[in-house]
């Protein structure tokens, strides 16, 4: 076992062309309204933000899908764009392999007027996602790679490799959004 861990190991940066993929979801104004609702209840049953790499105004846990079911019609939409998306553009149909998704993590973040989030990225996750519940005009965009930068746009979803390195500059206005870590797990089948 020590053997494994004094190996030397060398990384070697591949340079990669990853996708970031965005779509308008205005039109699932239940989900919308109803993670609003959690986020602003959230605030006031667990009013402390939760230490991360995001320094803004409040925080969630990082399981608050699991403390407010108001975001779990969001995080099923989520899902089953992150499994289209599998299958139109990364062509794997995850049901012909046997594969679902699962969020393992979900929480919410409100950023104010100087809030931002440092870089980082969501390995080991396989997808991250961010819908922009509020975003005013002149809020922080979401910068990946340190050279694409995509604008929030209110009712909005962001889906991403999570190995993408990520982050938001100061914010000059206010954002609200609810973010996600997802992750593939296998289907257990019979016999």
């Amino acid at each position: 076992m020590n053997q494994i861990l004094d190996l030397d190991i060398t990384k070697v940066a591949v340079p990669l062309q990853l996708p970031i993929f965005c779509c308008d979801l205005k039109s699932y104004e239940n989900e919308l309204q109803l993670a609003k609702e959690a986020v602003y209840e959230l605030q006031i049953s667990h009013p402390e933000s939760t230490p991360s790499n995001v320094k803004a105004t409040y925080s969630s846990s990082y399981k608050s899908h699991l403390l407010n079911p108001k975001l779990l019609p969001l995080t099923e939409l989520v899902m089953k764009i992150a499994k289209k998306v599998s299958k139109e553009t990364l062509s794997c149909d995850l049901d012909a392999v046997n594969v679902g998704l699962f969020i393992a993590d979900c929480w919410c973040a409100v950023y104010e007027k100087s809030d931002e989030t440092i870089p980082h990225n969501h390995f080991p996750s396989d997808f991250s996602a961010v819908v922009y519940l509020e975003a005013e005009p002149q809020s922080a965009p979401i910068i990946f790679a340190n050279s694409i930068l995509v604008k929030p746009i209110p009712g909005s979803l962001v889906l991403f490799p999570g190995i993408l390195n990520h982050h938001v500059p100061p914010t000059e206005a206010r954002r609200v959004v609810v973010a996600m870590n997802i992750f593939k797990v296998p289907r257990v089948t019979g016999p």
